[in-house]
């Protein structure tokens, strides 16, 4: 029931961001309760209509870094389970829908304030354990994205609210901003916990329900987002959490006559895919369905001639191997001029080459491990196609999966522009560099530009401000996010909205307006408060006759 009142929200700020150094409350409390988690085996239930359901097909929960170790059993879902949480979906939207805003706001709003407070350390370290993150990288993303998105995102959806329609005199026009008829289908990924927060969670606070179902990589913290949602008071039926096969679960969801919306990161392929279903089934979905998707990326650094070698070297370090580079913006490959090449190198292999690989739970290392078995597998090989190729393997090109799935921090060089490995995603902590004449300044941004298909992340290093000008006009199209002597990672929810175009998605910026407006579907409406008695028009008058019907009396 709407209160009376307009209503303001607190002023969303961004959550500041722990530092878990030796001493500190939070590395004592992150620490214990690692050792909790590690030592429980829970079961993981579908979460449908606010109930545990347990199908009893299960799969394993393992740390990458120790993947003998399971932290949870799983319960898959299959086409009968989707079907279950679409009626669940379809029985919520009812009430949700017509939920005052305030209200969604509050839930989420609480959400953010329990996650900082007493849910900081359990969702922190069930990213940590089941996505191989560092303390750092879990913190940045378990916890402050999160809750910059609970707290930013409800300042978004007032500000889209408050987009009105002038009105002329004697009329009101006013625009509502309804929610989508129909579920919305959220697929996140492993790599970040704060994407599959968002992507359920930003549709619901429009008003929708939603079916999420998470990479099965990430289902630990998955299930621990949906607790801190449930404790904040989310009514049963709006996210409804269900495991499984991609495939599986997806064919059911986009076989819905109801679906309407996708709200999707992950690779480029299989948003195409998913793109090329809906496409076939158009004519059967009640509405077309919004298709919301960040996919993949191939980001680059270019330094100019000019740039400071200190700054390249720990912007390529932090770009491309924090968490292992399974970031949608990571770098992976960059370029470099001849001049600068001989210290940059040289740089590059002494720090790299220092880099700590391990369990995350020991806070001295800067990686872990990659998330699976196929991703060990791709990174190997493209190692040694790089060995075999021609390209020279500077640093690192260790991988071992004999514990968890190490692959070592791995600097290429290659003379092939067109190299593969210059083009394609691996992500993976590989970084590939090709060095160029340093008077052909302007060719390699075109060489940039054509080099892979994708448009997400890119940084320019240049001293010269002519430089960061030419290459801000070439690369244009090369990246939606792009950044000028600082790596190309590290978005933050209302400062850099995330999201790229060409084969890296729709570009609907998470973390801004333009993301939330795509889960509400206007309606404008026209009040009159004299209503017309008559259907003729001056022009209708007979000529020398001013005062006949439609006249001007």
């Amino acid at each position: 029931m709407s209160a009376p009142g307009i209503f303001t929200l607190p002023p969303p700020v961004n959550e500041p961001v722990r530092d878990y150094g030796p001493g500190s409350p939070e590395r004592e409390e992150l620490r214990v309760r690692l050792a909790e988690m590690q030592r429980e085996r829970i079961e993981i239930p579908l979460l449908i209509g606010g109930e545990e359901v347990r199908t009893g097909d299960t799969f394993e929960a393992v740390m990458p870094h120790e993947k003998d170790h399971v932290l949870a059993d799983v319960h898959k879902g299959g086409p009968e389970h989707v079907e279950q949480a679409i009626d669940a979906a379809r029985e919520a939207w009812h009430d949700w829908s017509r939920t005052p805003w305030e209200e969604r706001a509050a839930v989420l709003l609480r959400a953010a304030e329990l996650l900082a407070g007493p849910w900081r350390a359990t969702v922190n370290a069930a990213t940590m354990l089941n996505q191989s993150k560092t303390a750092h990288q879990a913190e940045i993303d378990a916890a402050c994205e999160v809750i910059d998105f609970w707290r930013f995102n409800p300042t978004f959806m007032r500000r889209i609210y408050e987009e009105q329609p002038i009105s002329s005199p004697g009329v009101w026009n006013r625009m509502e901003y309804r929610p989508l008829e129909g579920f919305v289908f959220a697929v996140s990924p492993f790599n970040f916990t704060a994407i599959g927060a968002n992507l359920s969670t930003s549709p619901a606070l429009m008003g929708n329900t939603v079916v999420w179902k998470p990479a099965s990589t990430a289902a630990y913290s998955a299930y621990y987002v949906m607790r801190v949602l449930q404790e904040a008071g989310l009514p049963p039926g709006v996210i409804n959490l269900v495991y499984g096969s991609g495939a599986t679960i997806g064919n059911a969801a986009l076989a819905s006559p109801e679906l309407a919306g996708v709200h999707f990161t992950g690779s480029t392929g299989v948003f195409q895919d998913m793109w090329r279903t809906i496409g076939g089934n158009i004519e059967r979905y009640r509405s077309y369905p919004r298709i919301v998707g960040e996919t993949g990326g191939k980001d680059f650094i270019v330094a100019h001639p000019s740039a400071d070698v200190d700054a390249v070297a720990a912007a390529i370090v932090r770009g491309s191997f924090e968490y292992q580079g399974q970031k949608c913006s990571a770098a992976s490959r960059v370029f470099a001029p001849q001049n600068l090449w001989p210290a940059l190198r040289d740089r590059l292999v002494e720090e790299v080459g220092a880099i700590k690989v391990g369990d995350v739970a020991d806070f001295s290392n800067f990686m872990g491990a990659v998330i699976d078995g196929s991703s060990f597998r791709t990174q190997k090989e493209a190692i040694a196609e790089a060995q075999g190729n021609g390209a020279r393997v500077l640093v690192g090109g260790g991988a071992d999966d004999s514990e968890g799935y190490f692959v070592e921090p791995t600097v290429i060089e290659t003379d092939d522009p067109d190299f593969r490995l210059l083009r394609d995603e691996l992500f993976g902590p590989i970084v590939t560099a090709y060095v160029y004449p340093e008077r052909e300044w302007s060719q390699t941004l075109e060489l940039v530009d054509r080099g892979a298909p994708y448009g997400l992340t890119g940084a320019v290093f240049a001293q010269e401000r002519s430089a960061i000008d030419e290459a801000g006009d070439k690369l244009r199209y090369a990246a939606g996010n792009f950044y000028v002597n600082d790596k190309p990672t590290g978005a933050v929810v209302g400062q850099q909205p995330f999201g790229g175009a060409r084969a890296s998605g729709t570009n609907d910026k998470a973390g801004s307006m333009w993301n939330l407006i795509r889960w509400a579907s206007p309606r404008t409406i026209k009040e009159t408060f004299v209503s017309a008695r008559d259907y003729r028009y001056p022009f209708m008058d007979p000529d020398g006759d001013p005062g006949g019907p439609g006249g001007s009396r």
